[in-house]
């Protein structure tokens, strides 16, 4: 399926490693120009050489803090002068954090709607003139399916998450006039570098395959989901092919979530 992307220039936050670099492989294996960004500067260029080896394309690696508007600001500026426009936006930064409401402070309450909410508000907003310029483009908000519906001990993400849902609808009402579609993926139980951290965490006696084996079983499709899986779902949203495709949430979670 030809998806159209060849020469389009997609910017992807949090893109120095797992889902979000396998969202730029994608991209950047259908033809588009990537640039990627994370705080980490030797760890976002290894990416980009990472991506650059396996594709053969285009990868711009530009350090910046999300939860800094002018390193946003900053960030599709540099990658809008480079490739010279900007048609996809992809929200991917954020990290996990689930706890009990009465063990959460108000900093974290604070870090996290900033790191996984507030952030997508600036970048959207940044990228705003450079889709019009072209004449429309795509948004990918990165979200989860707790954003649905809630667990325990799911918060601060939960109520980061619908807030990021949220936007994403009305965000693709705002805007469909303009020829710009906007949509969220919704994803968990995917291995990512996260998962590793995560397994640290626990303290486990046991090796990090025999972890991911574990949570697997807890998927219908008794398997982690990869980055790559994701990158191929947000790579036919921001294509031709779904042209008439905007306001919506779709999730990639192996059959995990109790709601569609």
């Amino acid at each position: 399926m030809e998806l159209g992307l060849q020469g389009k220039v997609a910017l992807i936050t949090g893109g120095s490693e797992g889902i979000g670099k396998g969202i730029a492989v994608c991209l950047t294996r259908e033809g588009a120009k990537v640039a990627i960004c994370a705080r980490r500067p030797d760890v976002l260029e290894q990416a980009a050489a990472d991506v650059r080896t396996q594709t053969g394309g285009e990868v711009l690696a530009i350090p910046a803090d999300v939860t800094k508007g002018e390193d946003i600001d900053a960030f599709v500026a540099q990658a809008a002068a480079h490739y010279g426009r900007v048609d996809i936006l992809v929200n991917n930064a954020g990290r996990s954090a689930a706890k009990k409401f009465e063990d959460i402070s108000e900093d974290e309450w604070t870090e996290d709607i900033d790191l996984k909410f507030t952030a997508a508000v600036r970048c959207t907003r940044a990228v705003l003139p450079h889709l019009r310029k072209v004449g429309g483009g795509r948004i990918i908000n990165v979200t989860h399916p707790g954003g649905k519906a809630p667990g325990a001990r799911s918060l601060p993400t939960s109520v980061s998450r619908a807030a990021g849902i949220a936007l994403t609808k009305a965000l693709s009402l705002d805007y469909a006039g303009e020829n710009i579609l906007v949509n969220t993926v919704c994803l968990t139980n995917i291995v990512s570098a996260q998962t590793e951290r995560y397994w640290q965490r626990m303290g486990s006696t046991g090796t990090l395959d025999e972890f991911k084996d574990k949570m697997a079983q807890n998927v219908p499709l008794k398997r982690l989901g990869q980055p790559e899986e994701v990158g191929a779902l947000v790579a036919f949203l921001v294509s031709d092919q779904a042209a008439f495709i905007t306001g919506t949430a779709i999730n990639i979670d192996g059959g995990v979530s109790a709601v569609v």
